[in-house]
C-alpha cells in the first residue's frame, strides 16, 4: 500500500489561508483509492471562502494518475470541500456514511441543490466497514453528524485519513481541549469523543486536509 497527499489548492476560513489536501491510497487489491476530492460546488460558497482552487486532474497527474484510474472515491463528508470535485468520478463508487446523506437532505442549502443537480449517486455505509483487511472506514461523527474517517495499516502501523475530525494538528494534540476555530463542532460533545476514540487507536501517522 502506498499514500500519495493530493495539493488541491486552498481557501480562506478566517484572515489566513488554508490547505486543501485529499489522499490516494495504492491498493494492491482495491485499486486506487481516493479520500476526499477537494473544492467544487455553487459559485457563491466558492467566492465566500475565496477557493484558490487546483483540479484533482492535475494534482493526480503529480503522481502519474488520472480521473479514469481511481477505482473507488471515499468522502469523509459532503462539505464543498472534500466533495467538491466527485464529478470527476462518476465511474466509482462514491462512499459516504447514511447519516451524512441524511443530513445533506434534511439541512438543505446551496450544496445541496448542486449535489442534486450534479447526479452524484452514493453508496451508503452504516458506521464501520471493512473495505480490505487492511483498509476500513469508521464513523467518526462530531464535526458533522454523519462524518466518517479511514483507517489503513500499513508498514508504519495505523494510519488514519481524518478528514475534518480535525482540521490540524494543533487541534488534534489538545484533545479539544480550550477555544476551537468556528465550524470544528456540529455537536462538540460527540467531537470529543470521536477524537478520543480516534486517539485511542494509537496512530503512527494522521493525514489531515487542512494542514500543510
Amino acid at each position: 500500500m502506498e499514500i500519495k497527499r493530493l495539493d488541491l489548492g486552498h481557501l480562506y476560513v478566517t484572515a489566513r489561508p488554508w490547505p486543501v489536501h485529499g489522499y490516494v491510497i495504492l491498493h494492491e487489491q482495491l485499486g486506487v483509492v481516493l479520500v476526499d476530492s477537494g473544492c467544487g460546488g455553487p459559485g457563491e460558497v466558492l467566492r465566500y471562502y475565496k477557493v484558490v482552487n487546483r483540479t484533482v486532474a492535475d494534482a493526480l497527474d503529480d503522481h502519474g494518475l488520472a480521473p479514469s484510474d481511481v477505482t473507488m472515491v471515499i468522502n469523509t463528508h459532503l462539505h464543498f470541500d472534500h466533495c467538491g470535485q466527485n464529478p470527476a468520478f462518476a465511474h466509482a463508487p462514491l462512499m459516504v456514511q447514511h447519516t451524512e446523506h441524511e443530513r445533506v437532505l434534511r439541512e438543505r442549502d446551496e450544496v445541496t441543490d448542486w449535489i442534486e443537480a450534479s447526479g452524484m449517486t452514493f453508496e451508503l455505509v452504516d458506521g464501520s466497514i471493512e473495505l480490505a483487511p487492511d483498509l476500513r472506514i469508521i464513523g467518526s461523527p462530531g464535526h458533522t453528524s454523519g462524518h466518517q474517517s479511514v483507517v489503513a495499516t500499513t508498514g508504519l502501523g495505523t494510519e488514519l485519513f481524518i478528514g475534518d475530525a480535525a482540521y490540524t494538528r494543533r487541534i488534534w494534540d489538545s484533545s479539544g481541549i480550550g477555544s476551537l476555530p468556528e465550524g470544528q463542532a456540529a455537536d462538540i460533545d460527540a467531537w470529543r469523543g470521536t477524537l478520543g476514540a480516534l486517539k485511542a487507536l494509537a496512530p503512527e501517522r494522521v493525514h489531515f486536509c487542512h494542514d500543510g
